[in-house]
Protein backbone atom coordinates (compact mmCIF):
# COMPACT_ATOMS: atom_id res chain seq x y z
CA UNK A 1 0.00 0.00 0.00
CA UNK A 2 1.36 3.44 -0.91
CA UNK A 3 1.95 6.25 1.59
CA UNK A 4 -0.90 8.19 -0.01
CA UNK A 5 -3.35 5.29 0.42
CA UNK A 6 -2.26 4.81 4.03
CA UNK A 7 -2.79 8.52 4.74
CA UNK A 8 -6.25 8.38 3.07
CA UNK A 9 -7.21 5.54 5.43
CA UNK A 10 -5.91 7.50 8.43
CA UNK A 11 -7.89 10.60 7.40
CA UNK A 12 -11.06 8.54 6.85
CA UNK A 13 -10.71 7.09 10.34
CA UNK A 14 -10.43 10.55 11.94
CA UNK A 15 -13.31 12.31 10.18
CA UNK A 16 -15.88 13.37 12.81
CA UNK A 17 -18.92 11.66 11.20
CA UNK A 18 -20.51 10.40 7.99
CA UNK A 19 -21.30 13.95 6.82
CA UNK A 20 -17.57 14.61 6.36
CA UNK A 21 -15.64 13.24 3.39
CA UNK A 22 -12.24 13.34 1.71
CA UNK A 23 -11.97 15.44 -1.45
CA UNK A 24 -8.28 14.83 -2.17
CA UNK A 25 -5.03 13.67 -0.55
CA UNK A 26 -1.69 14.62 -2.10
CA UNK A 27 1.78 13.59 -1.01
CA UNK A 28 4.30 15.85 -2.73
CA UNK A 29 7.96 14.94 -2.50
CA UNK A 30 10.66 16.99 -4.11
CA UNK A 31 13.00 19.73 -3.04
CA UNK A 32 12.71 20.60 0.61
CA UNK A 33 10.32 18.97 3.06
CA UNK A 34 7.69 16.56 1.79
CA UNK A 35 4.17 18.03 1.77
CA UNK A 36 0.97 16.24 2.71
CA UNK A 37 -2.06 18.18 1.48
CA UNK A 38 -5.47 16.98 2.58
CA UNK A 39 -8.75 18.49 1.40
CA UNK A 40 -11.87 17.55 3.35
CA UNK A 41 -15.45 18.74 3.10
CA UNK A 42 -18.86 18.10 4.63
CA UNK A 43 -22.40 17.95 3.33
CA UNK A 44 -23.35 21.07 5.32
CA UNK A 45 -20.01 22.90 5.24
CA UNK A 46 -16.87 22.48 7.28
CA UNK A 47 -15.35 24.47 10.11
CA UNK A 48 -11.77 25.43 10.83
CA UNK A 49 -12.06 23.53 14.12
CA UNK A 50 -12.76 20.32 12.21
CA UNK A 51 -9.74 20.91 9.97
CA UNK A 52 -7.56 21.53 13.03
CA UNK A 53 -8.86 18.39 14.76
CA UNK A 54 -8.23 16.20 11.71
CA UNK A 55 -4.79 17.76 11.25
CA UNK A 56 -3.75 16.96 14.84
CA UNK A 57 -5.08 13.39 14.69
CA UNK A 58 -3.56 12.61 11.29
CA UNK A 59 -0.22 14.24 12.19
CA UNK A 60 0.05 12.16 15.37
CA UNK A 61 -0.69 8.94 13.52
CA UNK A 62 1.72 9.70 10.65
CA UNK A 63 4.47 10.22 13.21
CA UNK A 64 3.51 7.18 15.32
CA UNK A 65 3.62 4.95 12.22
CA UNK A 66 6.75 6.73 10.91
CA UNK A 67 5.25 7.01 7.42
CA UNK A 68 7.56 9.82 6.34
CA UNK A 69 11.30 9.68 6.94
CA UNK A 70 11.99 13.36 7.54
CA UNK A 71 10.17 16.45 8.70
CA UNK A 72 7.15 17.24 6.55
CA UNK A 73 4.50 19.92 6.05
CA UNK A 74 0.92 18.86 6.79
CA UNK A 75 -1.92 20.99 5.43
CA UNK A 76 -5.56 20.14 6.12
CA UNK A 77 -8.18 22.45 4.62
CA UNK A 78 -11.45 22.61 2.78
CA UNK A 79 -11.48 23.07 -0.99
CA UNK A 80 -11.76 26.75 -1.86
CA UNK A 81 -14.69 28.17 -3.74
CA UNK A 82 -12.61 28.11 -6.93
CA UNK A 83 -11.62 24.45 -6.49
CA UNK A 84 -13.24 22.21 -9.15
CA UNK A 85 -15.93 19.79 -8.02
CA UNK A 86 -14.62 16.24 -8.19
CA UNK A 87 -17.24 13.88 -6.74
CA UNK A 88 -20.97 13.23 -6.90
CA UNK A 89 -21.12 14.20 -3.23
CA UNK A 90 -19.69 17.65 -3.96
CA UNK A 91 -22.19 18.14 -6.78
CA UNK A 92 -25.02 17.07 -4.45
CA UNK A 93 -23.89 19.61 -1.86
CA UNK A 94 -24.10 22.38 -4.47
CA UNK A 95 -27.57 21.72 -5.91
CA UNK A 96 -29.30 25.08 -6.44
CA UNK A 97 -26.06 26.96 -7.09
CA UNK A 98 -24.71 28.21 -10.41
CA UNK A 99 -21.87 26.28 -12.05
CA UNK A 100 -19.47 26.89 -14.89
CA UNK A 101 -18.91 23.54 -16.57
CA UNK A 102 -16.17 22.68 -19.05
CA UNK A 103 -16.80 19.50 -21.04
CA UNK A 104 -14.13 17.13 -22.32
CA UNK A 105 -14.73 18.44 -25.85
CA UNK A 106 -13.84 21.98 -24.69
CA UNK A 107 -17.40 23.34 -24.75
CA UNK A 108 -18.32 25.53 -21.75
CA UNK A 109 -21.70 26.31 -20.26
CA UNK A 110 -23.12 28.01 -17.19
CA UNK A 111 -26.30 27.13 -15.40
CA UNK A 112 -28.06 26.30 -12.17
CA UNK A 113 -27.39 22.81 -10.85
CA UNK A 114 -30.83 21.21 -10.55
CA UNK A 115 -30.07 17.60 -9.65
CA UNK A 116 -27.41 14.92 -9.44
CA UNK A 117 -28.21 11.36 -10.47
CA UNK A 118 -26.07 8.25 -10.62
CA UNK A 119 -24.17 9.20 -13.77
CA UNK A 120 -25.49 12.63 -14.85
CA UNK A 121 -25.98 16.14 -13.55
CA UNK A 122 -28.91 18.31 -14.62
CA UNK A 123 -28.35 22.00 -15.31
CA UNK A 124 -30.81 24.75 -16.13
CA UNK A 125 -29.09 26.85 -18.80
CA UNK A 126 -30.16 29.98 -20.65
CA UNK A 127 -30.26 29.74 -24.43
CA UNK A 128 -30.01 32.98 -26.37
CA UNK A 129 -30.80 33.06 -30.05
CA UNK A 130 -30.28 36.13 -32.17
CA UNK A 131 -33.32 38.38 -32.18
CA UNK A 132 -35.25 36.22 -29.73
CA UNK A 133 -35.81 36.36 -26.00
CA UNK A 134 -33.57 34.07 -23.95
CA UNK A 135 -35.15 30.79 -22.95
CA UNK A 136 -34.21 28.33 -20.23
CA UNK A 137 -33.80 24.64 -20.81
CA UNK A 138 -32.78 21.65 -18.77
CA UNK A 139 -29.61 19.88 -19.93
CA UNK A 140 -28.32 16.50 -18.75
CA UNK A 141 -24.55 16.14 -18.70
CA UNK A 142 -22.90 12.73 -18.16
CA UNK A 143 -20.34 12.98 -15.36
CA UNK A 144 -17.68 11.29 -17.49
CA UNK A 145 -17.99 14.09 -20.08
CA UNK A 146 -17.34 16.82 -17.51
CA UNK A 147 -13.72 17.94 -17.44
CA UNK A 148 -14.15 20.65 -14.80
CA UNK A 149 -16.97 22.29 -12.82
CA UNK A 150 -16.60 25.39 -10.68
CA UNK A 151 -19.23 26.97 -8.45
CA UNK A 152 -19.95 30.56 -9.52
CA UNK A 153 -20.14 32.92 -6.58
CA UNK A 154 -22.77 35.64 -6.68
CA UNK A 155 -22.54 38.78 -4.55
CA UNK A 156 -26.11 39.94 -5.26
Amino acid sequence: MSVKQTIEEIVEKHLPDQEHFIVEVQVIEGKGKPQVKILIDADKGISIDTCAFVSRQVGEEIEAKELLDAAYVLEVSSPGVDYPLSSRRQYQKNVGRSLKVTLTDGKEMEGELLAVESSVVKLKVKKKEKGKKATEEEVELPLEEIKKSIVLVSFK
